[in-house]
């Protein structure tokens, strides 16, 4: 099986590569020839199945060169973030938009029975919400990354209705706990809150401790991303857009999570610097789903958020004092 993914030199685009060639527990996809790209070359692996490229998917022939004609699978993460989508108009909608559609027509030529796997957002959604949100609730984006994503899903439908592709968007909850730094996006600080305390060192908390999160941990999306791979068209019906499960947790009970897990004194490295760009971008997403169509398709959710933090924990190898 052939397998690209974008964005694969980004957070959630590594862990999925490093999934996908996973032995133990092993990957459900038998993965023979697996293609990294980003728009900078992403870190080789060990591994004769993998060849890594630095490539521009906004240029269209750039698109059609990466795709081949036997392509089975593609997972589409590349993506300009939240905040700079908002901040770089013109080049979100190139990044965002026009790659996604150069994807889809290069597989439409070459490889019209391959998957599609494009890693949306809840931030589709926005407005005047109902109390829950399920699959068929209209989207209604306040930013120009929602947006983008948006127009993408309804691409992605069309193209699987005309049986140019059988793809399936699935809209990723906010991920906490990433390792690594902060990045450009409006819910950076939903890591940077555990993350950096953890740490020893000061984090900006720059949003209301009441405001509620749609949050998922990086090891379960990462299983959902793989899993909507697995799934047959027919389980999918006519609309091929899957709110992936998560938890609604606000970021006072981040907070109470945090000191439960990993003391006081880390706790205590939180600073409250409330931003009116940040909070009123966060505060338009929506925070409570139903879960129950997602998880009777066989996608995961994460217990609570404590959870999350000592998955991290494991995962980083830390020692608490």
């Amino acid at each position: 099986m052939k397998v690209v993914v974008t964005g694969a030199a980004g957070f959630l685009g590594s862990r999925l590569a490093d999934a996908l060639l996973r032995k133990e527990p092993p990957c459900p996809l038998n993965v023979s020839e697996l293609i990294l790209t980003d728009v900078y070359t992403p870190p080789p692996r060990k591994d004769s199945r993998v060849k890594v490229l630095a490539l521009d998917l906004t240029n269209q022939s750039v698109a059609e060169e990466l795709i081949g004609e036997h392509c089975d699978i593609v997972f589409h993460l590349a993506a300009v973030v939240s905040g700079q989508a908002e901040a770089e108009f013109d080049y979100g909608l190139k990044a965002n938009l026009d790659a996604t559609r150069y994807l889809l027509d290069a597989l439409r030529k070459k490889a019209p029975n391959a998957k599609f796997v494009f890693a949306s957002s809840v931030g589709v959604f926005g407005g005047d919400l109902p109390p829950v949100i399920d699959n068929m609730t209209a989207t209604m984006p306040q930013t120009s990354y929602g947006t983008a994503k948006a127009m993408c899903e309804l691409l992605v439908n069309d193209y699987s209705r005309r049986g140019f592709v059988d793809g399936r968007s699935v809209r990723l909850p906010t991920v906490s706990v990433r390792a690594g730094v902060a990045n450009a996006a409006m819910t950076s600080f939903a890591s940077g809150i555990i993350r950096e305390p953890l740490n020893g060192e000061v984090a900006i908390c720059p949003v209301d401790m009441k405001q509620e999160l749609w949050l998922t941990s990086p090891a379960t999306v990462i299983h959902n991303i793989i899993h909507a791979a697995t799934l047959d068209a027919s389980a999918l019906g006519k609309w091929r857009s899957i709110n992936l499960p998560g938890l609604c947790v606000s970021v006072g009970d981040m907070i109470a999570a945090l000191r439960e897990v990993a003391g006081d004194k880390v706790a205590s490295l939180i600073r409250y610097e409330y931003n009116e760009t940040i909070s009123r971008m966060v505060a338009s997403l929506p925070v409570h789903f139903d879960n129950k169509s997602a998880l009777k398709l066989g996608f995961a959710v994460d217990a609570n958020f404590n959870e999350i933090i000592s998955l991290y924990l494991k995962e980083k190898n830390y020692k608490l004092k």
